[in-house]
């Protein structure tokens, strides 16, 4: 191979090296122009994209031009003849071409005194641009300056592409945000008013001997309160540092709408208006939740036996064992309220993936300059294909009907996913890690493999302890010291 043709091959993979590397629109096509410019030894480059909407090219981005400050008509210039005949130009003489826009040269100040252009024809056949190189420094442009910018705009048409591509994904993530946000903020004023008026109607009927809607109630006023800890989980994944104002003042609407509510629903009861106190209270820490971050130092020993308590009352009836191994010299200085979130998310975690006879440890320790909490259950455990998936979002390995129905701290009631979502969107909003690795249960290879939820019951292993060989999953939170 002769030394020009290995020149040219080399700067061909260096470019398709720089698209690869990265996926940022601007600062992609930043680096592509510069390398073009150093490749075609020119002293401009742009790249002009068709809008197909007003049957328009548009300079995208350039070294002499804004982003979509000039737009043409696909009939017009000698970027509009390249895109409409996918076909090369070199023009050599550009103000003798009646084809030339003289325009772009009056907007910018630059003088153009030749330019080879391209167009930028995707997989599909389908012109998406073109791609032009002004003023080749020491000569006029050749066939062979056309041969090898062809050959890199190969690369530019799928760096546009994937990078649109990528773009689109964000809007899409982005509108996704805005419908839980949405549903979220308007779940708020029904599911607090609902409450509110469970809660009244359940006073009411304590006073009388009338008990027939008594589990009726009961059970509506348990799933109203699951709503609310799902939403509460929803506004810590999606709550922002700047609180807009608009949704201030449209929290404010429906808290008066509100407030009406129970005022209609209590002035005419038994006259003790002070009833109506803790219930606007309630109101108010539902619909405007006023969260501020406030550090104070923590002796983890103490808050870790606490949470571990909590979770042994809040589990009722389950047959776990959740022990603590806990260095008592160990302290963070952080907000207690989202340790509580993220510790109590975790074992809560671990109680609703371990059956019945299993056990639970919750243990701390110091090292490399970093506080862990690690919280590890002998399980059930997570599936390889589950586990890069965990932290994704609403995330669930199960039909809705196994867990729908259930309640929390029961064996596979976990299944909105939430807490973990919630709980990595709080490590990442103050600076702390969350990582995890577990082991599915051996003899529950796939999602649909269920567990009894209780080790007697299980008919592959003969005793308790054999049961912890089998599976788990540890999950550890470290804090910078």
């Amino acid at each position: 191979m002769s030394d020009d043709k290995y020149h040219y091959y080399k700067q061909i993979v260096e470019l398709g090296q720089v698209i690869t590397s990265e996926i940022n629109l601007n600062k992609l096509f930043h680096v592509i122009m510069e390398q073009i410019n150093q490749i075609m030894q020119t002293e401009r480059c742009s790249i002009f994209l068709h809008d197909p909407d007003k049957d328009e090219l548009y300079s995208h981005v350039s070294t002499d031009l804004k982003k979509n400050e000039i737009r043409i008509p696909t009939s017009h210039g000698i970027s509009g003849w390249v895109f409409q005949n996918k076909k090369a130009l070199i023009i050599n003489d550009p103000y003798n071409d009646p084809r030339f826009f003289q325009k772009a040269d009056k907007i910018t100040g630059f003088k153009t005194r030749n330019i080879m252009c391209i167009p930028l024809i995707n997989r599909d056949n389908i012109c998406i641009g073109t791609l032009q190189t002004l003023n080749k420094k020491q000569a006029q442009f050749f066939d062979k300056d056309k041969d090898l910018l062809t050959a890199a705009s190969h690369y530019v048409v799928i760096a546009l592409e994937n990078a649109k591509l990528y773009e689109d994904l964000k809007l899409l993530d982005k509108a996704r945000e805005r419908v839980v946000h949405h549903i979220s903020h308007e779940l708020k004023t029904p599911v607090s008013i609902i409450l509110s008026a469970l809660t009244l109607i359940n006073k009411r009927l304590a006073d009388t001997e009338y008990t027939g809607l008594d589990k009726t109630i009961q059970r509506g006023l348990r799933n109203v309160h699951r709503l609310i800890d799902l939403q509460g989980k929803t506004d810590d994944i999606l709550t922002k540092d700047v609180v807009i104002a608009a949704q201030n003042q449209q929290n404010l609407i429906h808290l008066i709408e509100s407030m009406v509510f129970l005022l209609d629903n209590v002035k005419d009861s038994d006259g003790r208006f002070s009833q109506l106190i803790p219930l606007l209270l309630e109101q108010v820490e539902s619909l405007i939740p006023i969260e501020e971050i406030s550090n104070e130092e923590i002796a983890v020993k103490a808050f870790i036996e606490t949470i571990c308590n909590d979770a042994r009352q809040a589990m009722g009836n389950r047959k776990i064992s959740i022990t603590c191994d806990l260095d008592n010299n160990i302290s963070l200085f952080m907000d207690k309220s989202i340790l509580i979130k993220a510790c109590k998310g975790l074992i809560k975690n671990a109680v609703e993936n371990t059956p019945d006879h299993g056990s639970i440890i919750v243990s701390t320790k110091f090292t490399n300059d970093k506080i862990e909490i690690k919280i590890q259950d002998y399980g059930v455990g997570i599936t390889r294909e589950n586990q890069g998936l965990i932290f994704g979002g609403f995330f669930h390995t199960q039909d809705t009907s196994l867990y729908s129905s259930k309640k929390p701290y029961e064996f596979n009631a976990g299944g909105s996913g939430a807490d973990l979502l919630r709980i990595k969107t709080l490590a990442e909003r103050h600076g702390f890690d969350i990582n995890f690795n577990s082991t599915r249960c051996r003899f529950l290879p796939g999602d649909m493999d269920i567990c009894p939820g209780n080790i007697e019951k299980c008919k592959n292993i003969a005793s308790f302890s054999e049961c912890r060989s089998t599976g788990g999953s540890i999950f550890t939170l470290q804090f910078q010291s």
